[in-house]
């Protein structure tokens, strides 16, 4: 268009950066404009690469980050998921960890106790794996639902586990694949803006997070995960939205699978009342929160898992999704076995390496649009703490590709340590602390 046609912008991008690399303070005006003109065009990806990295290497204020935020909501859609329903709502958000299949029977879990979950979810990326592809190993299930259909199964089932809709802060779509590729995902307030965006506009009533803290994490050490937690949670309840988080350990692979299918499977033993110990307390844990943070007293969740509501629950919620519960899970063509190196205790399952290991079987993707594999992934059959001899299974590879069984090997070299029995460790606490608001 012409150049008087032109929009005229309040801000040069070039300001607002040096404003941030200087270590100043970003003020509204100028975060809002930044945010939407990234989002329109007019900041070019260079420059909100240069701004990012001034995010990450001098930090953002409390009033800065919750303004971010703001600024992300505002650049799509804000849902009511709460809106018209006879029962009060809580969501779930796990930072990402190995193994961490929680939120599927979490979400069931939570509806039979009488609290709609309306569990927005995502896809995996790396070693860490995405609800989405665990749940899509159902034969028939679908992702994708309208923003009515979403409110309609709340009302009906309790639970829903859906991909988020594009219209929901379409700004940290564009900045979130912009930080993968430059180094800057590790930033704190951008990575709480990100996750506290999507969830405050989808219009939740409270909020749970896990915040996962470990070598298969994130967030490595438990300083980083507590600032990270504290800004998340601050975020909510500054929005209005009752937030509380746990931090959680993420050094060892929660439950024996790492895997899509493998992943289900786990899952459905937890909701019919069996399951690995771990599991089956970090869910119930998280599902005390939720019910307490939706103000929903006298219930225990135990109970639920005990008397199969729970696991009604969830084959309500999978069929109306499409899916068939009582389905065959898809297996993998091919598998490998790992074996203990010597007698003794296993004192080491590194988490990092185990999800390296089943991403790279094939549960997992490298870009977003590769696809995944549903029987690939990673089963253990010894954790921590447990007496091993030497040639015993410790984990079986599964894959539809065996040529990838090489790489699986080199990501789990250095993983596993195997000491005599007088350095049997003690078991770690699964929760390491709560930050509420």
């Amino acid at each position: 268009m012409p150049d008087s046609q032109q929009r005229t912008e309040p801000f040069d991008a070039v300001d607002v950066i040096r404003t941030k690399r200087d270590g100043g303070v970003l003020p509204d005006a100028q975060v809002d404009w930044v945010v939407d003109a990234y989002t329109r065009g007019v900041v070019a990806e260079e420059q909100m690469s240069a701004l990012a990295m001034a995010v990450l290497l001098n930090g953002m204020t409390r009033e800065e980050t919750a303004r971010w935020t703001a600024a992300m909501i505002a650049s799509g859609e804000r849902l009511d998921l709460s809106a018209g329903l006879s029962r009060p709502t809580a969501d779930k958000h796990s930072t990402g960890g190995v193994g961490d299949k929680i939120t599927l029977p979490l979400a069931p879990l939570v509806a039979a106790c009488g609290v709609a979950v309306p569990q927005l979810s995502g896809r995996g990326l790396g070693h860490t794996g995405g609800t989405l592809d665990k749940m899509e190993a159902i034969p028939g299930w679908r992702a994708s639902l309208s923003t009515d259909e979403v409110r309609r199964q709340l009302e009906e089932v309790g639970a829903v586990v859906c991909a988020a809709g594009d219209g929901l802060a379409p700004a940290d779509k564009r900045l979130y694949a912009l930080r993968d590729v430059t180094g800057t995902v590790e930033s704190v307030p951008l990575i709480a803006s990100s996750i506290m965006s999507k969830k405050i506009a989808e219009g939740t009533d409270a909020l749970v997070l896990d915040v996962k803290v470990g070598t298969g994490a994130f967030m490595k050490d438990l300083a980083t995960a507590r600032e990270l937690a504290r800004t998340m949670v601050a975020l909510g309840t500054d929005a209005g939205v009752r937030t509380v988080a746990l931090l959680t350990e993420m050094s060892t692979p929660l439950g024996l699978t790492a895997g899509n299918a493998l992943e289900v499977r786990e899952s459905v033993e937890v909701l019919a009342g069996g399951g690995p110990a771990d599991i089956v307390a970090l869910t119930l844990a998280l599902a005390r929160e939720m019910l307490a943070a939706a103000g929903v007293d006298g219930v225990d969740p135990a109970d639920a898992l005990a008397d199969g509501r729970a696991m009604d629950a969830w084959r309500r919620m999978v069929a109306a999704q499409g899916g068939d519960p009582a389905a065959d899970l898809p297996t993998a063509r091919e598998t490998d076995v790992v074996l203990a190196p010597a007698d003794g205790v296993l004192v080491r399952l590194d988490a990092l390496g185990v999800g390296v290991a089943a991403w790279r079987l094939g549960a997992g993707r490298a870009r977003r649009q590769d696809p995944v594999q549903a029987g690939a992934g990673v089963e253990l059959h010894a954790k921590p703490g447990d007496t091993v001899r030497a040639g015993q299974p410790l984990m079986t590879l599964h894959t539809d590709t065996p040529e990838r069984f090489a790489r699986a090997h080199e990501a789990l070299e250095g993983a596993v340590e195997v000491a005599p029995e007088v350095s049997r460790p003690a078991t770690p606490d699964l929760v390491l602390e709560r930050v509420a608001g």
